[in-house]
């Protein structure tokens, strides 16, 4: 129909209609103020998250235990009073294989006129804490049953390099029980490295240098003398007898020794003790004169490295056993995108106490649901579907999440937006995080809208930030904690944040509410900007119309990590080339996705494009979400075929150290050591595989087929 001959008024009125119309039916515009998010820095309660984790923490509370079955229900009951009738709390239970100590005993034969030493493997209860006499016997979960009677040999912190030092001095560790400390890498690691050396068994032991002091707790904020850092020495994730699949009540499970076969659990037996029994230990040494930096502190013994003259007679027998575990999840259903999940997850259970490690994320979570429970009140709805997750037995080997993911595989693979993690939220002052980089920009964002708790006259991007100026980010490679099953296993992006660092106390007895009080955070105020920050990472993810992710950020720091590959392959046939041209097309892709998004953004061509702006929003979205699983590949790691991601993975030797390319890097420590030609092909295979992940990235983000 033409309008040829309307009046100046007519077509002036039928403009303001259809801008009018236009208005109506449009999407709104990308709010980077949303005033509901602004409230939500407005519910802070410091005494909230006070007496939430006084409660969590009042018994021990391992995984498999009756507190921590207690302890699932008070946070069950805590999301459902936080939240309206319709969030859809409930608990997600699996029954995995966990283990337990039977019985151990530890005894150094030294020569006359040394008496027999019989340890008794306790740590003693100096604040008197009323519940002390829960703390189960201090263990290596997954341990080997089994006794090795042999002389000690003394291998710092029993590392690949360190046990490669001590062969290089001509100590023999065949046959011998290994003295290691605490400190470097994952105990799982230790044991391992350990036997592979041909040690009969391994004691790790706190070294007061690491994490002693003038004072211990609860004077000060140090490890007493006989405190012990108990943990896992699994080397995988998830329950060992159901790799891949989920512990469900009636599902298929291997063997105790197909477990072994695996090549997961310890072949030798394990136990921690403690700084008195290691320093006794140590002093029972003759031998060579350990390094420098093998020493212990001032006031230590001079460090040798035996073997003996003192011999260890090591026994442990432990059980296994199927336990029941329980997640709860609670669900905050999206109005425009249901089918998008913003996730947040901390783990509860803890292997005593656990007032740093983990409740104090636990008590940050509750603060978040708090928090987004009042602003429901208030009329908020979400855009996309926030998810609260409290997993269990993750001390064990990331159980409780990794079993969850595993259940939830395809449905996360095709739907997750972002896992966002806190594990140990705080153990003091100085805010941390490691990331995907896609998500920096957000989170340095973030940042600068939340004080600093120690010093209001800055915000956390300030005190993060320091001198350097611009904050440090460390990666996501490691299995330290929850994050591992949705970036290793599915290709989920993920910030993983805490504040404070190392603690003395770790996995002790005395990680428990009165060292949190007296030296973690006495005010509170951190835990109340660890939920600030996290809430309002997941509001953004979950409220703004573009997901906040920036791919340049990845192009970038690949492009660092490949610089650093240089030195170790100089002089070598091996080309990096296939990996810096990837990372230019993923440069040309980050950049071109987000002029698109700027396109939208601005509504350039709003006339024609507003009937198909929300699909195309969804679409964009789609890329930026998908892009992160293009890094994956099915086959996995080499010889670890449920670590998917090629780019940020754990280290073969080291579980905690998160490398950049593991396959590639695990291959180039096979080729230095074989150092042979046909030793370095694997290495270019591994850029390769590496490359066309990035290369599959780009044509996500690109979002066209070839």
């Amino acid at each position: 129909m033409l309008f040829s001959d309307s009046s100046p008024t007519t077509l002036i009125l039928l403009l303001i209609t259809s801008i009018s119309l236009l208005l109506i039916f449009s999407p709104s515009l990308p709010n980077t103020t949303n005033p509901n998010h602004s409230l939500y820095l407005t519910f802070t309660d410091n005494s909230s998250i006070s007496n939430n984790l006084q409660i969590l923490t009042t018994r021990p509370h391992i995984a498999g235990s009756l507190p921590n079955a207690d302890a699932a229900s008070f946070v069950l009951s805590t999301f459902k009073s936080y939240f309206p009738p319709q969030i859809n709390s409930h608990i997600a239970s699996y029954h995995v294989s966990l283990t337990y100590p039977s019985s151990r005993t530890l005894t150094l034969i030294r020569p006359h006129p040394y008496p027999l030493t019989h340890f008794d493997l306790t740590q003693e209860n100096y604040s008197k804490n009323p519940y002390a006499h829960e703390v189960g016997e201090t263990f290596h979960a997954f341990a080997k049953s089994g006794t090795a009677v042999g002389p000690v040999v003394y291998a710092n912190y029993g590392s690949v390099e360190d046990f490669e030092k001590l062969r290089q001095m001509g100590v023999n560790v065949s046959g011998t029980v290994v003295l290691a400390r605490y400190g470097k890498i994952y105990r799982g690691d230790i044991v391992s490295n350990a036997y592979d050396a041909g040690a009969l068994g391994v004691l790790v032991y706190t070294d007061r240098k690491d994490y002693g002091g003038p004072e211990g707790f609860p004077d000060n904020k140090w490890m007493p003398p006989t405190g012990v850092q108990v943990g896992t020495v699994y080397n995988g994730a998830g329950d060992p007898s159901t790799p891949g699949w989920a512990s469900t009540s009636s599902c298929e499970r291997l063997s105790t020794d197909e477990i072994e076969q695996g090549g997961e659990v310890p072949l030798i037996p394990s136990l921690p003790i403690s700084a008195d029994d290691g320093e006794l230990i140590l002093r029972s040494l003759d031998g060579q004169v350990a390094k420098d930096d093998w020493q212990g502190d001032s006031n230590a013994p001079v460090y040798r490295v035996g073997p003996g003259p003192g011999i260890l007679n090591l026994t442990y027998n432990g059980k296994f056993v199927i336990s029941k575990i329980e997640n709860v999840i609670a669900v905050i259903q999206g109005v425009e995108e249901p089918d998008r999940f913003v996730i947040l997850g901390n783990h509860r259970d803890a292997w005593t106490f656990g007032a740093v490690d983990p409740n104090s994320g636990t008590a940050a979570l509750l603060d978040v649901a708090r928090r987004l429970g009042k602003m429901q009140k208030s009329g908020w709805r979400p855009r996309r579907t926030i998810i609260l997750c409290n997993w269990d037995a993750e001390e064990y080997g990331l159980i409780g999440s990794t079993e969850w993911v595993e259940e939830n595989r395809e449905m996360l693979a095709s739907r997750a937006v972002a896992y966002l993690n806190m594990d140990c939220a705080v153990s003091g002052p100085g805010f941390q995080a490691s990331a995907t980089p896609q998500l920096e920009e957000l989170l340095k964002e973030v940042a600068q809208q939340v004080p600093d708790p120690d010093n209001s006259s800055q915000t956390m991007y300030d005190s993060w930030t320091g001198s350097k100026g611009s904050p440090t980010f460390g990666r996501l490679g490691g299995g330290g904690s929850d994050y591992a099953p949705f970036v290793q296993h599915v290709g989920v992006s993920a910030i993983d944040m805490l504040f404070g660092g190392g603690y003395p106390v770790y996995h002790s007895m005395y990680d428990d509410f009165t060292w949190m009080r007296k030296f973690g955070d006495p005010m509170f105020q951190r835990h109340v900007a660890a939920a600030s920050i996290w809430g309002l990472v997941a509001l953004r993810l979950a409220d703004d119309e573009f997901l906040p992710f920036n791919y340049l950020s990845y192009a970038n720091e690949l492009q660092t990590s490949t610089k650093e590959l240089e030195d170790q392959i100089l002089g070598k046939s091996v080309s990096l080339l296939p990996l810096y041209r990837s990372i230019q097309e993923l440069k040309k892709a980050a950049v071109k996705i987000d002029k698109q998004k700027k396109v939208l953004e601005d509504r350039k061509g709003w006339a024609s494009l507003w009937r198909r702006y929300p699909f195309k929003a969804r679409e964009l979205n789609d890329r930026l979400m998908m892009a992160e699983r293009a890094f994956t590949d099915r086959g996995g790691l080499p010889g670890r075929p449920w670590y998917k991601h090629l780019i940020y993975g754990p280290s073969k030797y080291n579980d905690y150290g998160s490398k950049s390319f593991p396959g590639i890097d695990d291959a180039i420590e096979k080729a230095t050591t074989m150092n042979t030609v046909e030793s370095w092909r694997p290495v270019q295979h591994e850029i390769w595989r590496a490359s066309r992940a990035i290369t599959q990235a780009s044509l996500v983000l690109n979002g066209k087929l070839t």
